[in-house]
C-alpha cells in the first residue's frame, strides 16, 4: 500500500508505539487519526505532526466503548471521507500471579486487549467492505508464543488477538481485499511496565529492566513494513525480540 493520502486511524496514539508510529505513516504521506483517552497528549502530538508538515486529526477515544469508536469513524470519514488502515493499539499490561486474585485488573485487560480490539473492527468493518480493500493491524505480543511470571492473564489476551488476526485474514482477504496483520514484539520501552501493581513480579523484572529493550520506533518500522507491502501480499505476523531477550 502508497501510504500517500491513505487514512489511518490509531488507537493507543497518545504515547509509545502509537504515537511513534503516527508520527512514522504522517511523515510517509499519511493521513492519522489519533485515538486515545488524554485528549491534550493527542493535540500535543497533533501539532508535533502539522509541523513536520502532516495531516492528523484528534479524536477522544476510550477503546471499551464501541460509541466512542463510531464517533472516531464518523468524524474521519466526515473529514477525509475513508478509513484505508486501523491500528489497534491501545493495550494494558498490570502483571500479577494469579494466586493475588487481581480480578480487578484481569477485567481491564479482557475489556482494552481484547474488547478494545473487536470494537474498532466492527467500526471500521462496513468502509472498508464497501471499500474492498484496507489493512487491519492488530498489537498482539511476543506473549502471545510464550507465558512469562505473572502474565497468565495478559498472555491470553495477546493469544487471542493474536488468533482473532489469523481468523480475520482468513474470512476478509479473500473476499473483500482487506489485508490483517498481528504485530508481536518482545519487550519495549514504554510505559507499559509502569502499570505493574503486584510487588513479587516487580522484583522479577528487574534484571528485565537493565536489558536493552526495543525502542517505540523499531515497532512503528514493523508496522510500516507491513503496510508498505503491495496488495497481493500480506503480513500474517510480524514476530520480533529485542538482541539481549532469551
Amino acid at each position: 500500500m502508497d501510504l500517500k493520502n491513505k487514512v489511518v486511524l490509531i488507537t493507543g496514539a497518545s504515547s509509545g508505539i502509537g504515537e511513534a508510529t503516527a508520527m512514522k505513516l504522517a511523515k510517509e504521506g499519511a493521513s492519522v487519526v489519533l485515538c486515545a483517552r488524554s485528549e491534550d497528549k493527542l493535540n500535543q502530538l497533533k501539532d508535533k505532526i502539522e509541523k513536520d508538515g502532516g495531516k492528523a486529526l484528534v479524536v477522544k477515544t476510550d477503546v471499551t466503548k464501541p460509541a466512542d469508536f463510531e464517533k472516531a469513524v464518523s468524524q474521519t470519514l466526515k473529514k477525509y471521507g475513508s478509513i484505508d488502515v486501523l491500528i489497534n493499539n491501545a493495550g494494558l499490561m498490570p502483571l500479577s500471579f494469579v494466586e493475588k486474585l487481581k480480578t480487578d485488573e484481569w477485567e481491564k485487560m479482557v475489556d482494552v486487549n481484547i474488547k478494545g480490539v473487536l470494537n474498532g473492527v466492527a467500526a471500521v468493518l462496513p468502509t472498508m467492505r464497501k471499500n474492498k480493500s484496507g489493512h487491519i493491524i492488530n498489537m498482539s505480543s511476543s506473549a502471545a508464543h510464550n507465558y512469562f511470571p505473572g502474565g497468565a492473564v495478559y498472555c491470553a489476551t495477546k493469544v487471542a488477538v493474536k488468533m482473532f488476526s489469523e481468523g480475520l485474514r482468513k474470512e476478509l482477504s479473500p473476499q473483500y481485499g482487506i489485508n490483517v496483520t498481528s504485530i508481536e514484539p518482545g519487550a519495549v520501552d514504554t510505559s507499559l511496565f509502569e502499570g505493574i501493581t503486584d510487588d513479587d513480579i516487580k522484583e522479577k523484572l528487574k534484571g528485565m529492566k537493565e536489558m536493552t529493550k526495543m525502542e517505540a520506533e523499531d515497532i512503528a518500522n514493523s508496522i510500516f513494513y507491513a503496510l508498505n507491502q503491495p496488495d497481493r501480499v500480506n503480513i500474517n505476523d510480524v514476530y520480533l525480540m529485542p538482541t539481549e531477550q532469551g
